[in-house]
């Protein structure tokens, strides 16, 4: 057993995907703050567009940059699920896979003790194991999204749930990686010592019990890795933020809406125009950050700034627009971070879900009493302006909006809690120094 607060060496190799790298580049700088050594391990151009590191953790965070290799029908400085269409994302798991060589050279010249690692790096496991380091799964999801997931692909039960079902059938087949991702999950969970979660007991307690149960592995809550919401001020300014905030300090207080579908929703052009309607029709003012989509109608009405509201088509920061006092809903695709962020805040949240576990989220987010979601129609699963502005109507101003924004409130003392998540990632820390695995030399 190591000595007790033994300084370590960790790696960290996240999937190609932002929503994917972001927590694990949260979760390296807090395990950085205590102390230890993290190499963050992702290709040039993904490197290059990560936040920058603060100043005191410059000397403990590495940024390790390998060059992602050449894949045919894979454009060029393509290095994330944001930079392709999702048909193209296998053959971005097929270069990711290719990253298997460098990434053993970079492994048997550092030595760290762990590697935390993501569901696409199946092929790691038996390279840790051969050199005596240690793997933690980090889950990026919902503990209640994971298990219900988990239990549908290694159990291989049926579910009567269409979304369930739906998540299951696209994962379940090869792909031109060569492999399914549910062989990638399987092959990662199979190899890892102790799963990390991005949650904690006081939200889904259940939910993570029952993931160990179905996959008989130690499962450690991170906490949700809050953003700070004191890094949230008037001295962190640029155009772009100077821009956004002069158009939010025009507007009521708790009046607008935010709208936000993270980087891997591809809205068809039938989705956007019924979004965009919708949103007119509901007579609120919004703000759209609109970073993925289809439409190709040159004379869109929506392009800036319509009667009622602003589109914005470049990265935003969400955080600091959900903090902002005219906020009062957030129309959101149920990714767990996005909804992280807007609980965080007390925000309370539009739902409307469309791939993965976000239906999943969703669910939560209902059974919580946080959110309403956007009805969809029962014969072709398809959303109606009539749908989205009906949900924003009721979140925003009805009785069932009250209940929404009062449970919100209560919600971001939990989801909010710095020093809560602070001793989440402390007892985590902490599992990694007592069990910190001899390494090589």
């Amino acid at each position: 057993m190591a000595e007790h607060h033994e300084k370590m060496h960790i790696a960290v190799f996240p999937w190609l995907a932002f929503g994917h790298m972001c927590p694990f580049f949260e979760l390296a700088k807090l395990i950085a703050q205590k102390g230890h050594k993290v190499s963050f391990i992702s290709t040039p151009r993904n490197i290059h567009r990560l936040p920058k590191l603060p100043e005191k953790l410059q000397t403990l965070v590495d940024l390790i940059e390998l060059p992602l290799p050449r894949v045919e029908k894979l454009p060029q400085n393509a290095e994330a699920t944001m930079d392709v269409p999702d048909h193209i994302v296998p053959y971005l798991k097929k270069a990711f896979d290719g990253l298997e060589e460098p990434l053993t050279m970079f492994l048997e010249s550092s030595t760290p003790h762990w590697i935390i690692c993501d569901f696409a790096s199946y092929w790691l496991l038996p390279i840790s194991s051969k050199q005596g380091i240690s793997c933690i799964f980090f889950s990026i999801f919902s503990a209640f999204g994971l298990s219900s997931g988990l239990d549908l692909l290694i159990n291989q039960k049926t579910s009567e749930s269409p979304d369930q079902k739906a998540m299951l059938d696209n994962h379940a087949v090869q792909n031109e990686s060569g492999v399914s991702d549910v062989f990638r999950v399987r092959e990662t969970l199979t190899g890892v010592e102790v799963i990390a979660a991005r949650t904690c007991t006081e939200i889904e307690g259940e939910s993570l019990r029952l993931l160990e149960t179905i996959t008989r592995k130690r499962v450690i809550p991170v906490g949700f890795l809050p953003s700070s919401l004191h890094l949230i001020s008037e001295d962190n300014k640029d155009a772009k933020w100077d821009r956004i905030l002069n158009w939010l300090d025009k507007q009521e207080k708790g009046s607008v809406i935010y709208v936000a579908f993270g980087t891997e929703v591809t809205l068809s052009d039938e989705d956007f125009t019924e979004i965009a309607m919708g949103l007119e029709l509901s007579g609120f003012p919004y703000f759209w950050v609109l970073k993925k989509q289809n439409a190709t109608s040159g004379d869109d009405p929506f392009e800036n700034e319509s009667k009622r509201g602003m589109v914005w088509r470049t990265w935003a920061p969400q955080t600091r627009i959900l903090a902002h006092k005219c906020v009062g809903g957030f129309l959101t695709h149920c990714g767990w971070s996005s909804v992280i962020e807007g609980l965080q805040i007390g925000c309370p949240l539009i739902l409307l879900p469309f791939q993965n576990e976000q239906p999943l989220v969703a669910r939560l987010m209902e059974e919580k009493k946080v959110g309403i979601k956007v009805a969809k129609n029962k014969h072709d699963g398809k959303i109606t302006r009539d749908s989205v502005a009906k949900a924003l109507r009721s979140l925003m101003s009805e009785e069932e909006g009250n209940t929404c924004k009062s449970q919100a409130a209560e919600m971001s003392k939990i989801f909010g809690d710095e020093q809560l998540h602070q001793k989440y990632i402390d007892e985590f820390v902490d599992y990694m120094e007592i069990h910190m695995p001899a390494v090589k030399n």
